[in-house]
């Protein structure tokens, strides 16, 4: 398998393509323009399209072919979005491409043809609480939410795979603590938790999930912050794809939070925290869990961590120059 990393660099209008080889070590592979402050990835299913939402205007998508042998980005299409969109992600069948928009208040879902390309007309455009920040369907395609960061809620929704409209759930939304502010949000493999990293007061809620009813239970809250830490300000979040170790990065202190996540219950236990690069927007692991790497907004770079399979403790073990401003990691497998 060959591993390869996405790296968005906004300001330098860039995006990074980059091989992980098995020993951690990272070599350049591209460079691709992307004609504007390139922000949020994602990657369709199947590996064979990249998504990359341009934050500055005309705001758009840019929507990209992946070479299956060098991961190499190939632009075939450039789509209007609705709005300035902070977050993207595809519908596990590939046909939809959800949209976030932080400043604009809305998330949107725009159909994808089966060439990859984003069509111009959303299927949907939905008003949200203040500052939508993120929007993820559930594992089975039927739910999907999104976050809301000034108005401290997740949004539940039920998602219609042939028309890409959603609905409103009951009830539409599940608070989080006052003035959280909850950013991302991932699903564990196993399907049974969702986590949500709250960037104003740097927690993790943690969520049960039903699958029946696609609504979600709050089962806990969890400190990301180190001691010591000034006013929060957490980023991303992201579990190994096994399961068993959940990290979160938080820009004011520069530091990478872990925690081992019970099997049983969901429960998190905090692990402690490692310094990383300056203001760590971006961070992914590769397929195999056997790696972390975090890009730092403030350092232009990028530190690749190997993960202890016993302990969840992180060990830099490689460093990577970026371009300006590198704020989102993807990372894939190719086959």
């Amino acid at each position: 398998m060959t591993t390869v990393v996405y790296v968005s660099n906004a300001g330098s209008a860039e995006i990074s393509v980059l091989r992980l080889a098995d020993d951690g070590a990272l070599k350049p592979v591209q460079t691709v323009a992307a004609g504007g402050a390139v922000m949020p990835l994602t990657i369709g299913p199947g590996h064979r399209h990249l998504y990359a939402s341009l934050r500055s205007e005309p705001y758009s998508v840019a929507c990209y072919e992946i070479d299956s042998d060098t991961g190499e980005l190939t632009e075939r299409a450039r789509v209007r979005l609705p709005d300035n969109m902070a977050y993207l992600s595809v519908d596990r069948t590939g046909r939809f491409l959800f949209a976030a928009s932080y400043s604009g208040s809305v998330v949107s879902v725009n159909p994808i043809g089966p060439n990859g390309i984003v069509e111009h007309e959303p299927s949907a455009l939905l008003a949200t609480p203040p500052h939508a920040h993120s929007i993820v369907v559930d594992p089975s395609n039927r739910y999907l939410f999104a976050a809301s960061l000034g108005g401290d809620v997740v949004l539940q929704y039920l998602f219609d795979q042939v028309t890409g409209v959603p609905m409103g759930n009951v009830p539409p939304d599940v608070p989080t603590l006052p003035g959280a502010g909850p950013r991302h949000l991932v699903f564990h493999p196993g399907g049974r938790w969702v986590y949500v990293v709250n960037e104003l007061d740097g927690t993790v809620g943690g969520y049960e999930f039903d699958t029946g009813t696609g609504c979600l239970t709050p089962v806990g809250t969890y400190s990301a912050l180190p001691e010591g830490c000034g006013e929060p300000w957490a980023a991303e979040i992201r579990l190994t794809p096994d399961g068993r170790y959940l990290y979160v990065s938080e820009r004011r202190s520069s530091t990478l939070a872990g925690f081992r996540v019970d099997a049983d219950t969901g429960a998190l236990k905090p692990l402690g925290h490692t310094a990383t690069e300056a203001c760590p927007r971006g961070f992914d692991i590769d397929p195999s869990g056997r790696y972390l790497l975090a890009a730092g907004q403030d350092s232009d770079a990028l530190t690749v961590y190997a993960i202890d399979p016993g302990t969840g403790a992180l060990t830099a073990c490689g460093r990577q120059e970026l371009g300006r401003d590198p704020n989102w990691v993807e990372i894939v497998g190719l086959r």
